[in-house]
């Protein structure tokens, strides 16, 4: 089972250029701009998660068809994405021993952050700002003003919701609208105009 899953879901790092760091578990660390520069790493890095979304959708149909097939109950599948963009340390580390092409550095320990956060916001797709600001083409919604473990300053984070076409359709800017608003009545605690904003958003 989590062959099936990390198999397709790498196909897509690999397509737009990313390099696997590890596998943890279910859980698959890539990186951008390295060992080979790419002046578009954090586009890159978006396309590839909502590649990998488009694929979840599409095989939690093949397994539904399988589990009721066998005449088991069927659970659907969701993951969480965290990206983040900046300055790392990357290169051989280990011991003696054993090393791996790996990253380290604040960005990367955000990144993973961000991905913690996928649940907590019902996101699945979690970037920071610097990816924000690096991708700007990309349909993405601010989420929330964060202070994430380890640190004490705060981050904004942002749900990326579509490709740069979805970015550009009128449906989008109009929800970006909405959200902005809302967003603005939710923080100075005008809760009746932020629900009512809400309601509008998600229609």
């Amino acid at each position: 089972f989590i062959n099936r899953f990390l198999t397709p879901m790498t196909a897509r790092i690999l397509k737009h250029q990313g390099t696997i760091d590890k596998y943890m578990g279910d859980c698959i660390m890539a990186f951008w701009n390295a060992p080979l520069d790419d002046a578009d790493h954090a586009r890159h890095a978006c396309q590839a998660a909502l590649e990998m979304r488009d694929y979840l959708v599409h095989w939690n149909q093949e397994l539904k068809a399988e589990t009721e097939a066998a005449g088991k109950p069927f659970h659907p599948i969701h993951i969480g994405i965290g990206i983040n963009t900046g300055n790392c340390c990357v290169g051989n580390m280990g011991s003696d021993q054993r090393f791996d092409y790996s990253v380290l550095g604040d960005e990367v320990n955000l990144a993973s952050r961000l991905e913690g956060q996928s649940k907590i916001y019902n996101a699945d797709i979690v970037i920071g700002a610097n990816t924000y600001e690096e991708a700007p083409d990309y349909a993405a919604l601010e989420l929330d003003l964060i202070t994430v473990k380890g640190k004490t300053k705060p981050v904004r984070i942002f749900v990326v919701l579509g490709d740069p076409e979805f970015g550009a359709s009128e449906e989008f800017r109009a929800l970006a609208t909405r959200h902005a608003q809302m967003l603005g009545a939710y923080r100075s605690r005008r809760w009746d105009e932020a629900m009512a904003l809400i309601s509008q958003c998600l229609e």
